[in-house]
């Protein structure tokens, strides 16, 4: 196995060649930008979630992520798990911190809650539908008070930057969003939280996640109540 690797301001290429007998290897990029790493194999599913500029306070945030740091550190120096071992206790840590993260998100929904317009996750949603069929296959979303789940696949965009692209829809509905609420200053948080989807099982726990997301905060019965949830017809 060959590994190469090049590394550019806030960026990390890794390039992982198998050897003979193990097939391809996907080329993986590494985003190293300010807290969290970002990993982006090509042609891949991606389930992000992308909030208001200071939805969870700053305190809550970096408690939550001094945690998850703690146990993935006591994980990554255990010398009795295998590497399968550790990477599956991993994954679980960090579906924990997601899981949250999202709490929080809920817990200070009203806070800064400027998605709750109409018009405003209108501009929201636009801006999700322009890029399909242009980055990537539009799969789902839900736009909630102060944050938007998005899933989307990019298996026919090999050639899709995933932070050029969520840079374009956040800067552009941050511009768009503050005209229309009159307001100035930083719309989103800088950061995004980014998964790639492992195999379908986790698909589908993902999609149903994302539709019944305002359904389990207690504002809908039924996820086709909830005006900005979108789910492409073939799921």
């Amino acid at each position: 196995m060959k590994i190469f690797i090049s590394i550019v301001p806030f960026r990390v290429r890794l390039v992982i060649s198998a050897p003979k007998g193990y097939g391809t290897f996907q080329t993986k990029y590494i985003m190293q930008r300010r807290n969290l790493p970002h990993i982006y194999p090509e042609g891949a599913k991606f389930f992000i979630t992308f909030r208001l500029k200071n939805s969870i306070p700053l305190d809550v945030l970096e408690k939550m992520q001094e945690e998850r740091k703690l146990e993935q550190s006591m994980i990554e120096k255990n010398n009795k798990l295998s590497e399968k071992q550790k990477k599956d206790i991993l994954y679980k840590i960090e579906k924990r911190f997601f899981g949250r993260y999202d709490k929080a998100l809920e817990k200070y929904a009203t806070d800064d809650d400027y998605l709750r317009n109409p018009q405003v996750a209108q501009i929201v949603a636009a801006k999700l539908h322009e890029f399909d069929k242009k980055d990537y296959d539009l799969m789902a979303y839900c736009i909630m008070s102060n944050h938007v789940h998005l899933l989307f696949d990019t298996a026919n965009y090999p050639n899709t930057s995933i932070s050029n692209t969520m840079n374009y829809i956040k800067g552009n509905t941050a511009y768009e969003c503050n005209k229309m609420l009159n307001r100035q200053g930083s719309f989103w948080q800088k950061e995004s939280y980014d998964h790639f989807v492992r195999d379908n099982q986790e698909l589908e726990r993902i999609i149903d996640y994302i539709i019944q997301n305002p359904v389990k905060a207690g504002l809908i019965k039924y996820w086709k109540e909830w005006k900005f949830t979108y789910l492409y017809h073939t799921f």
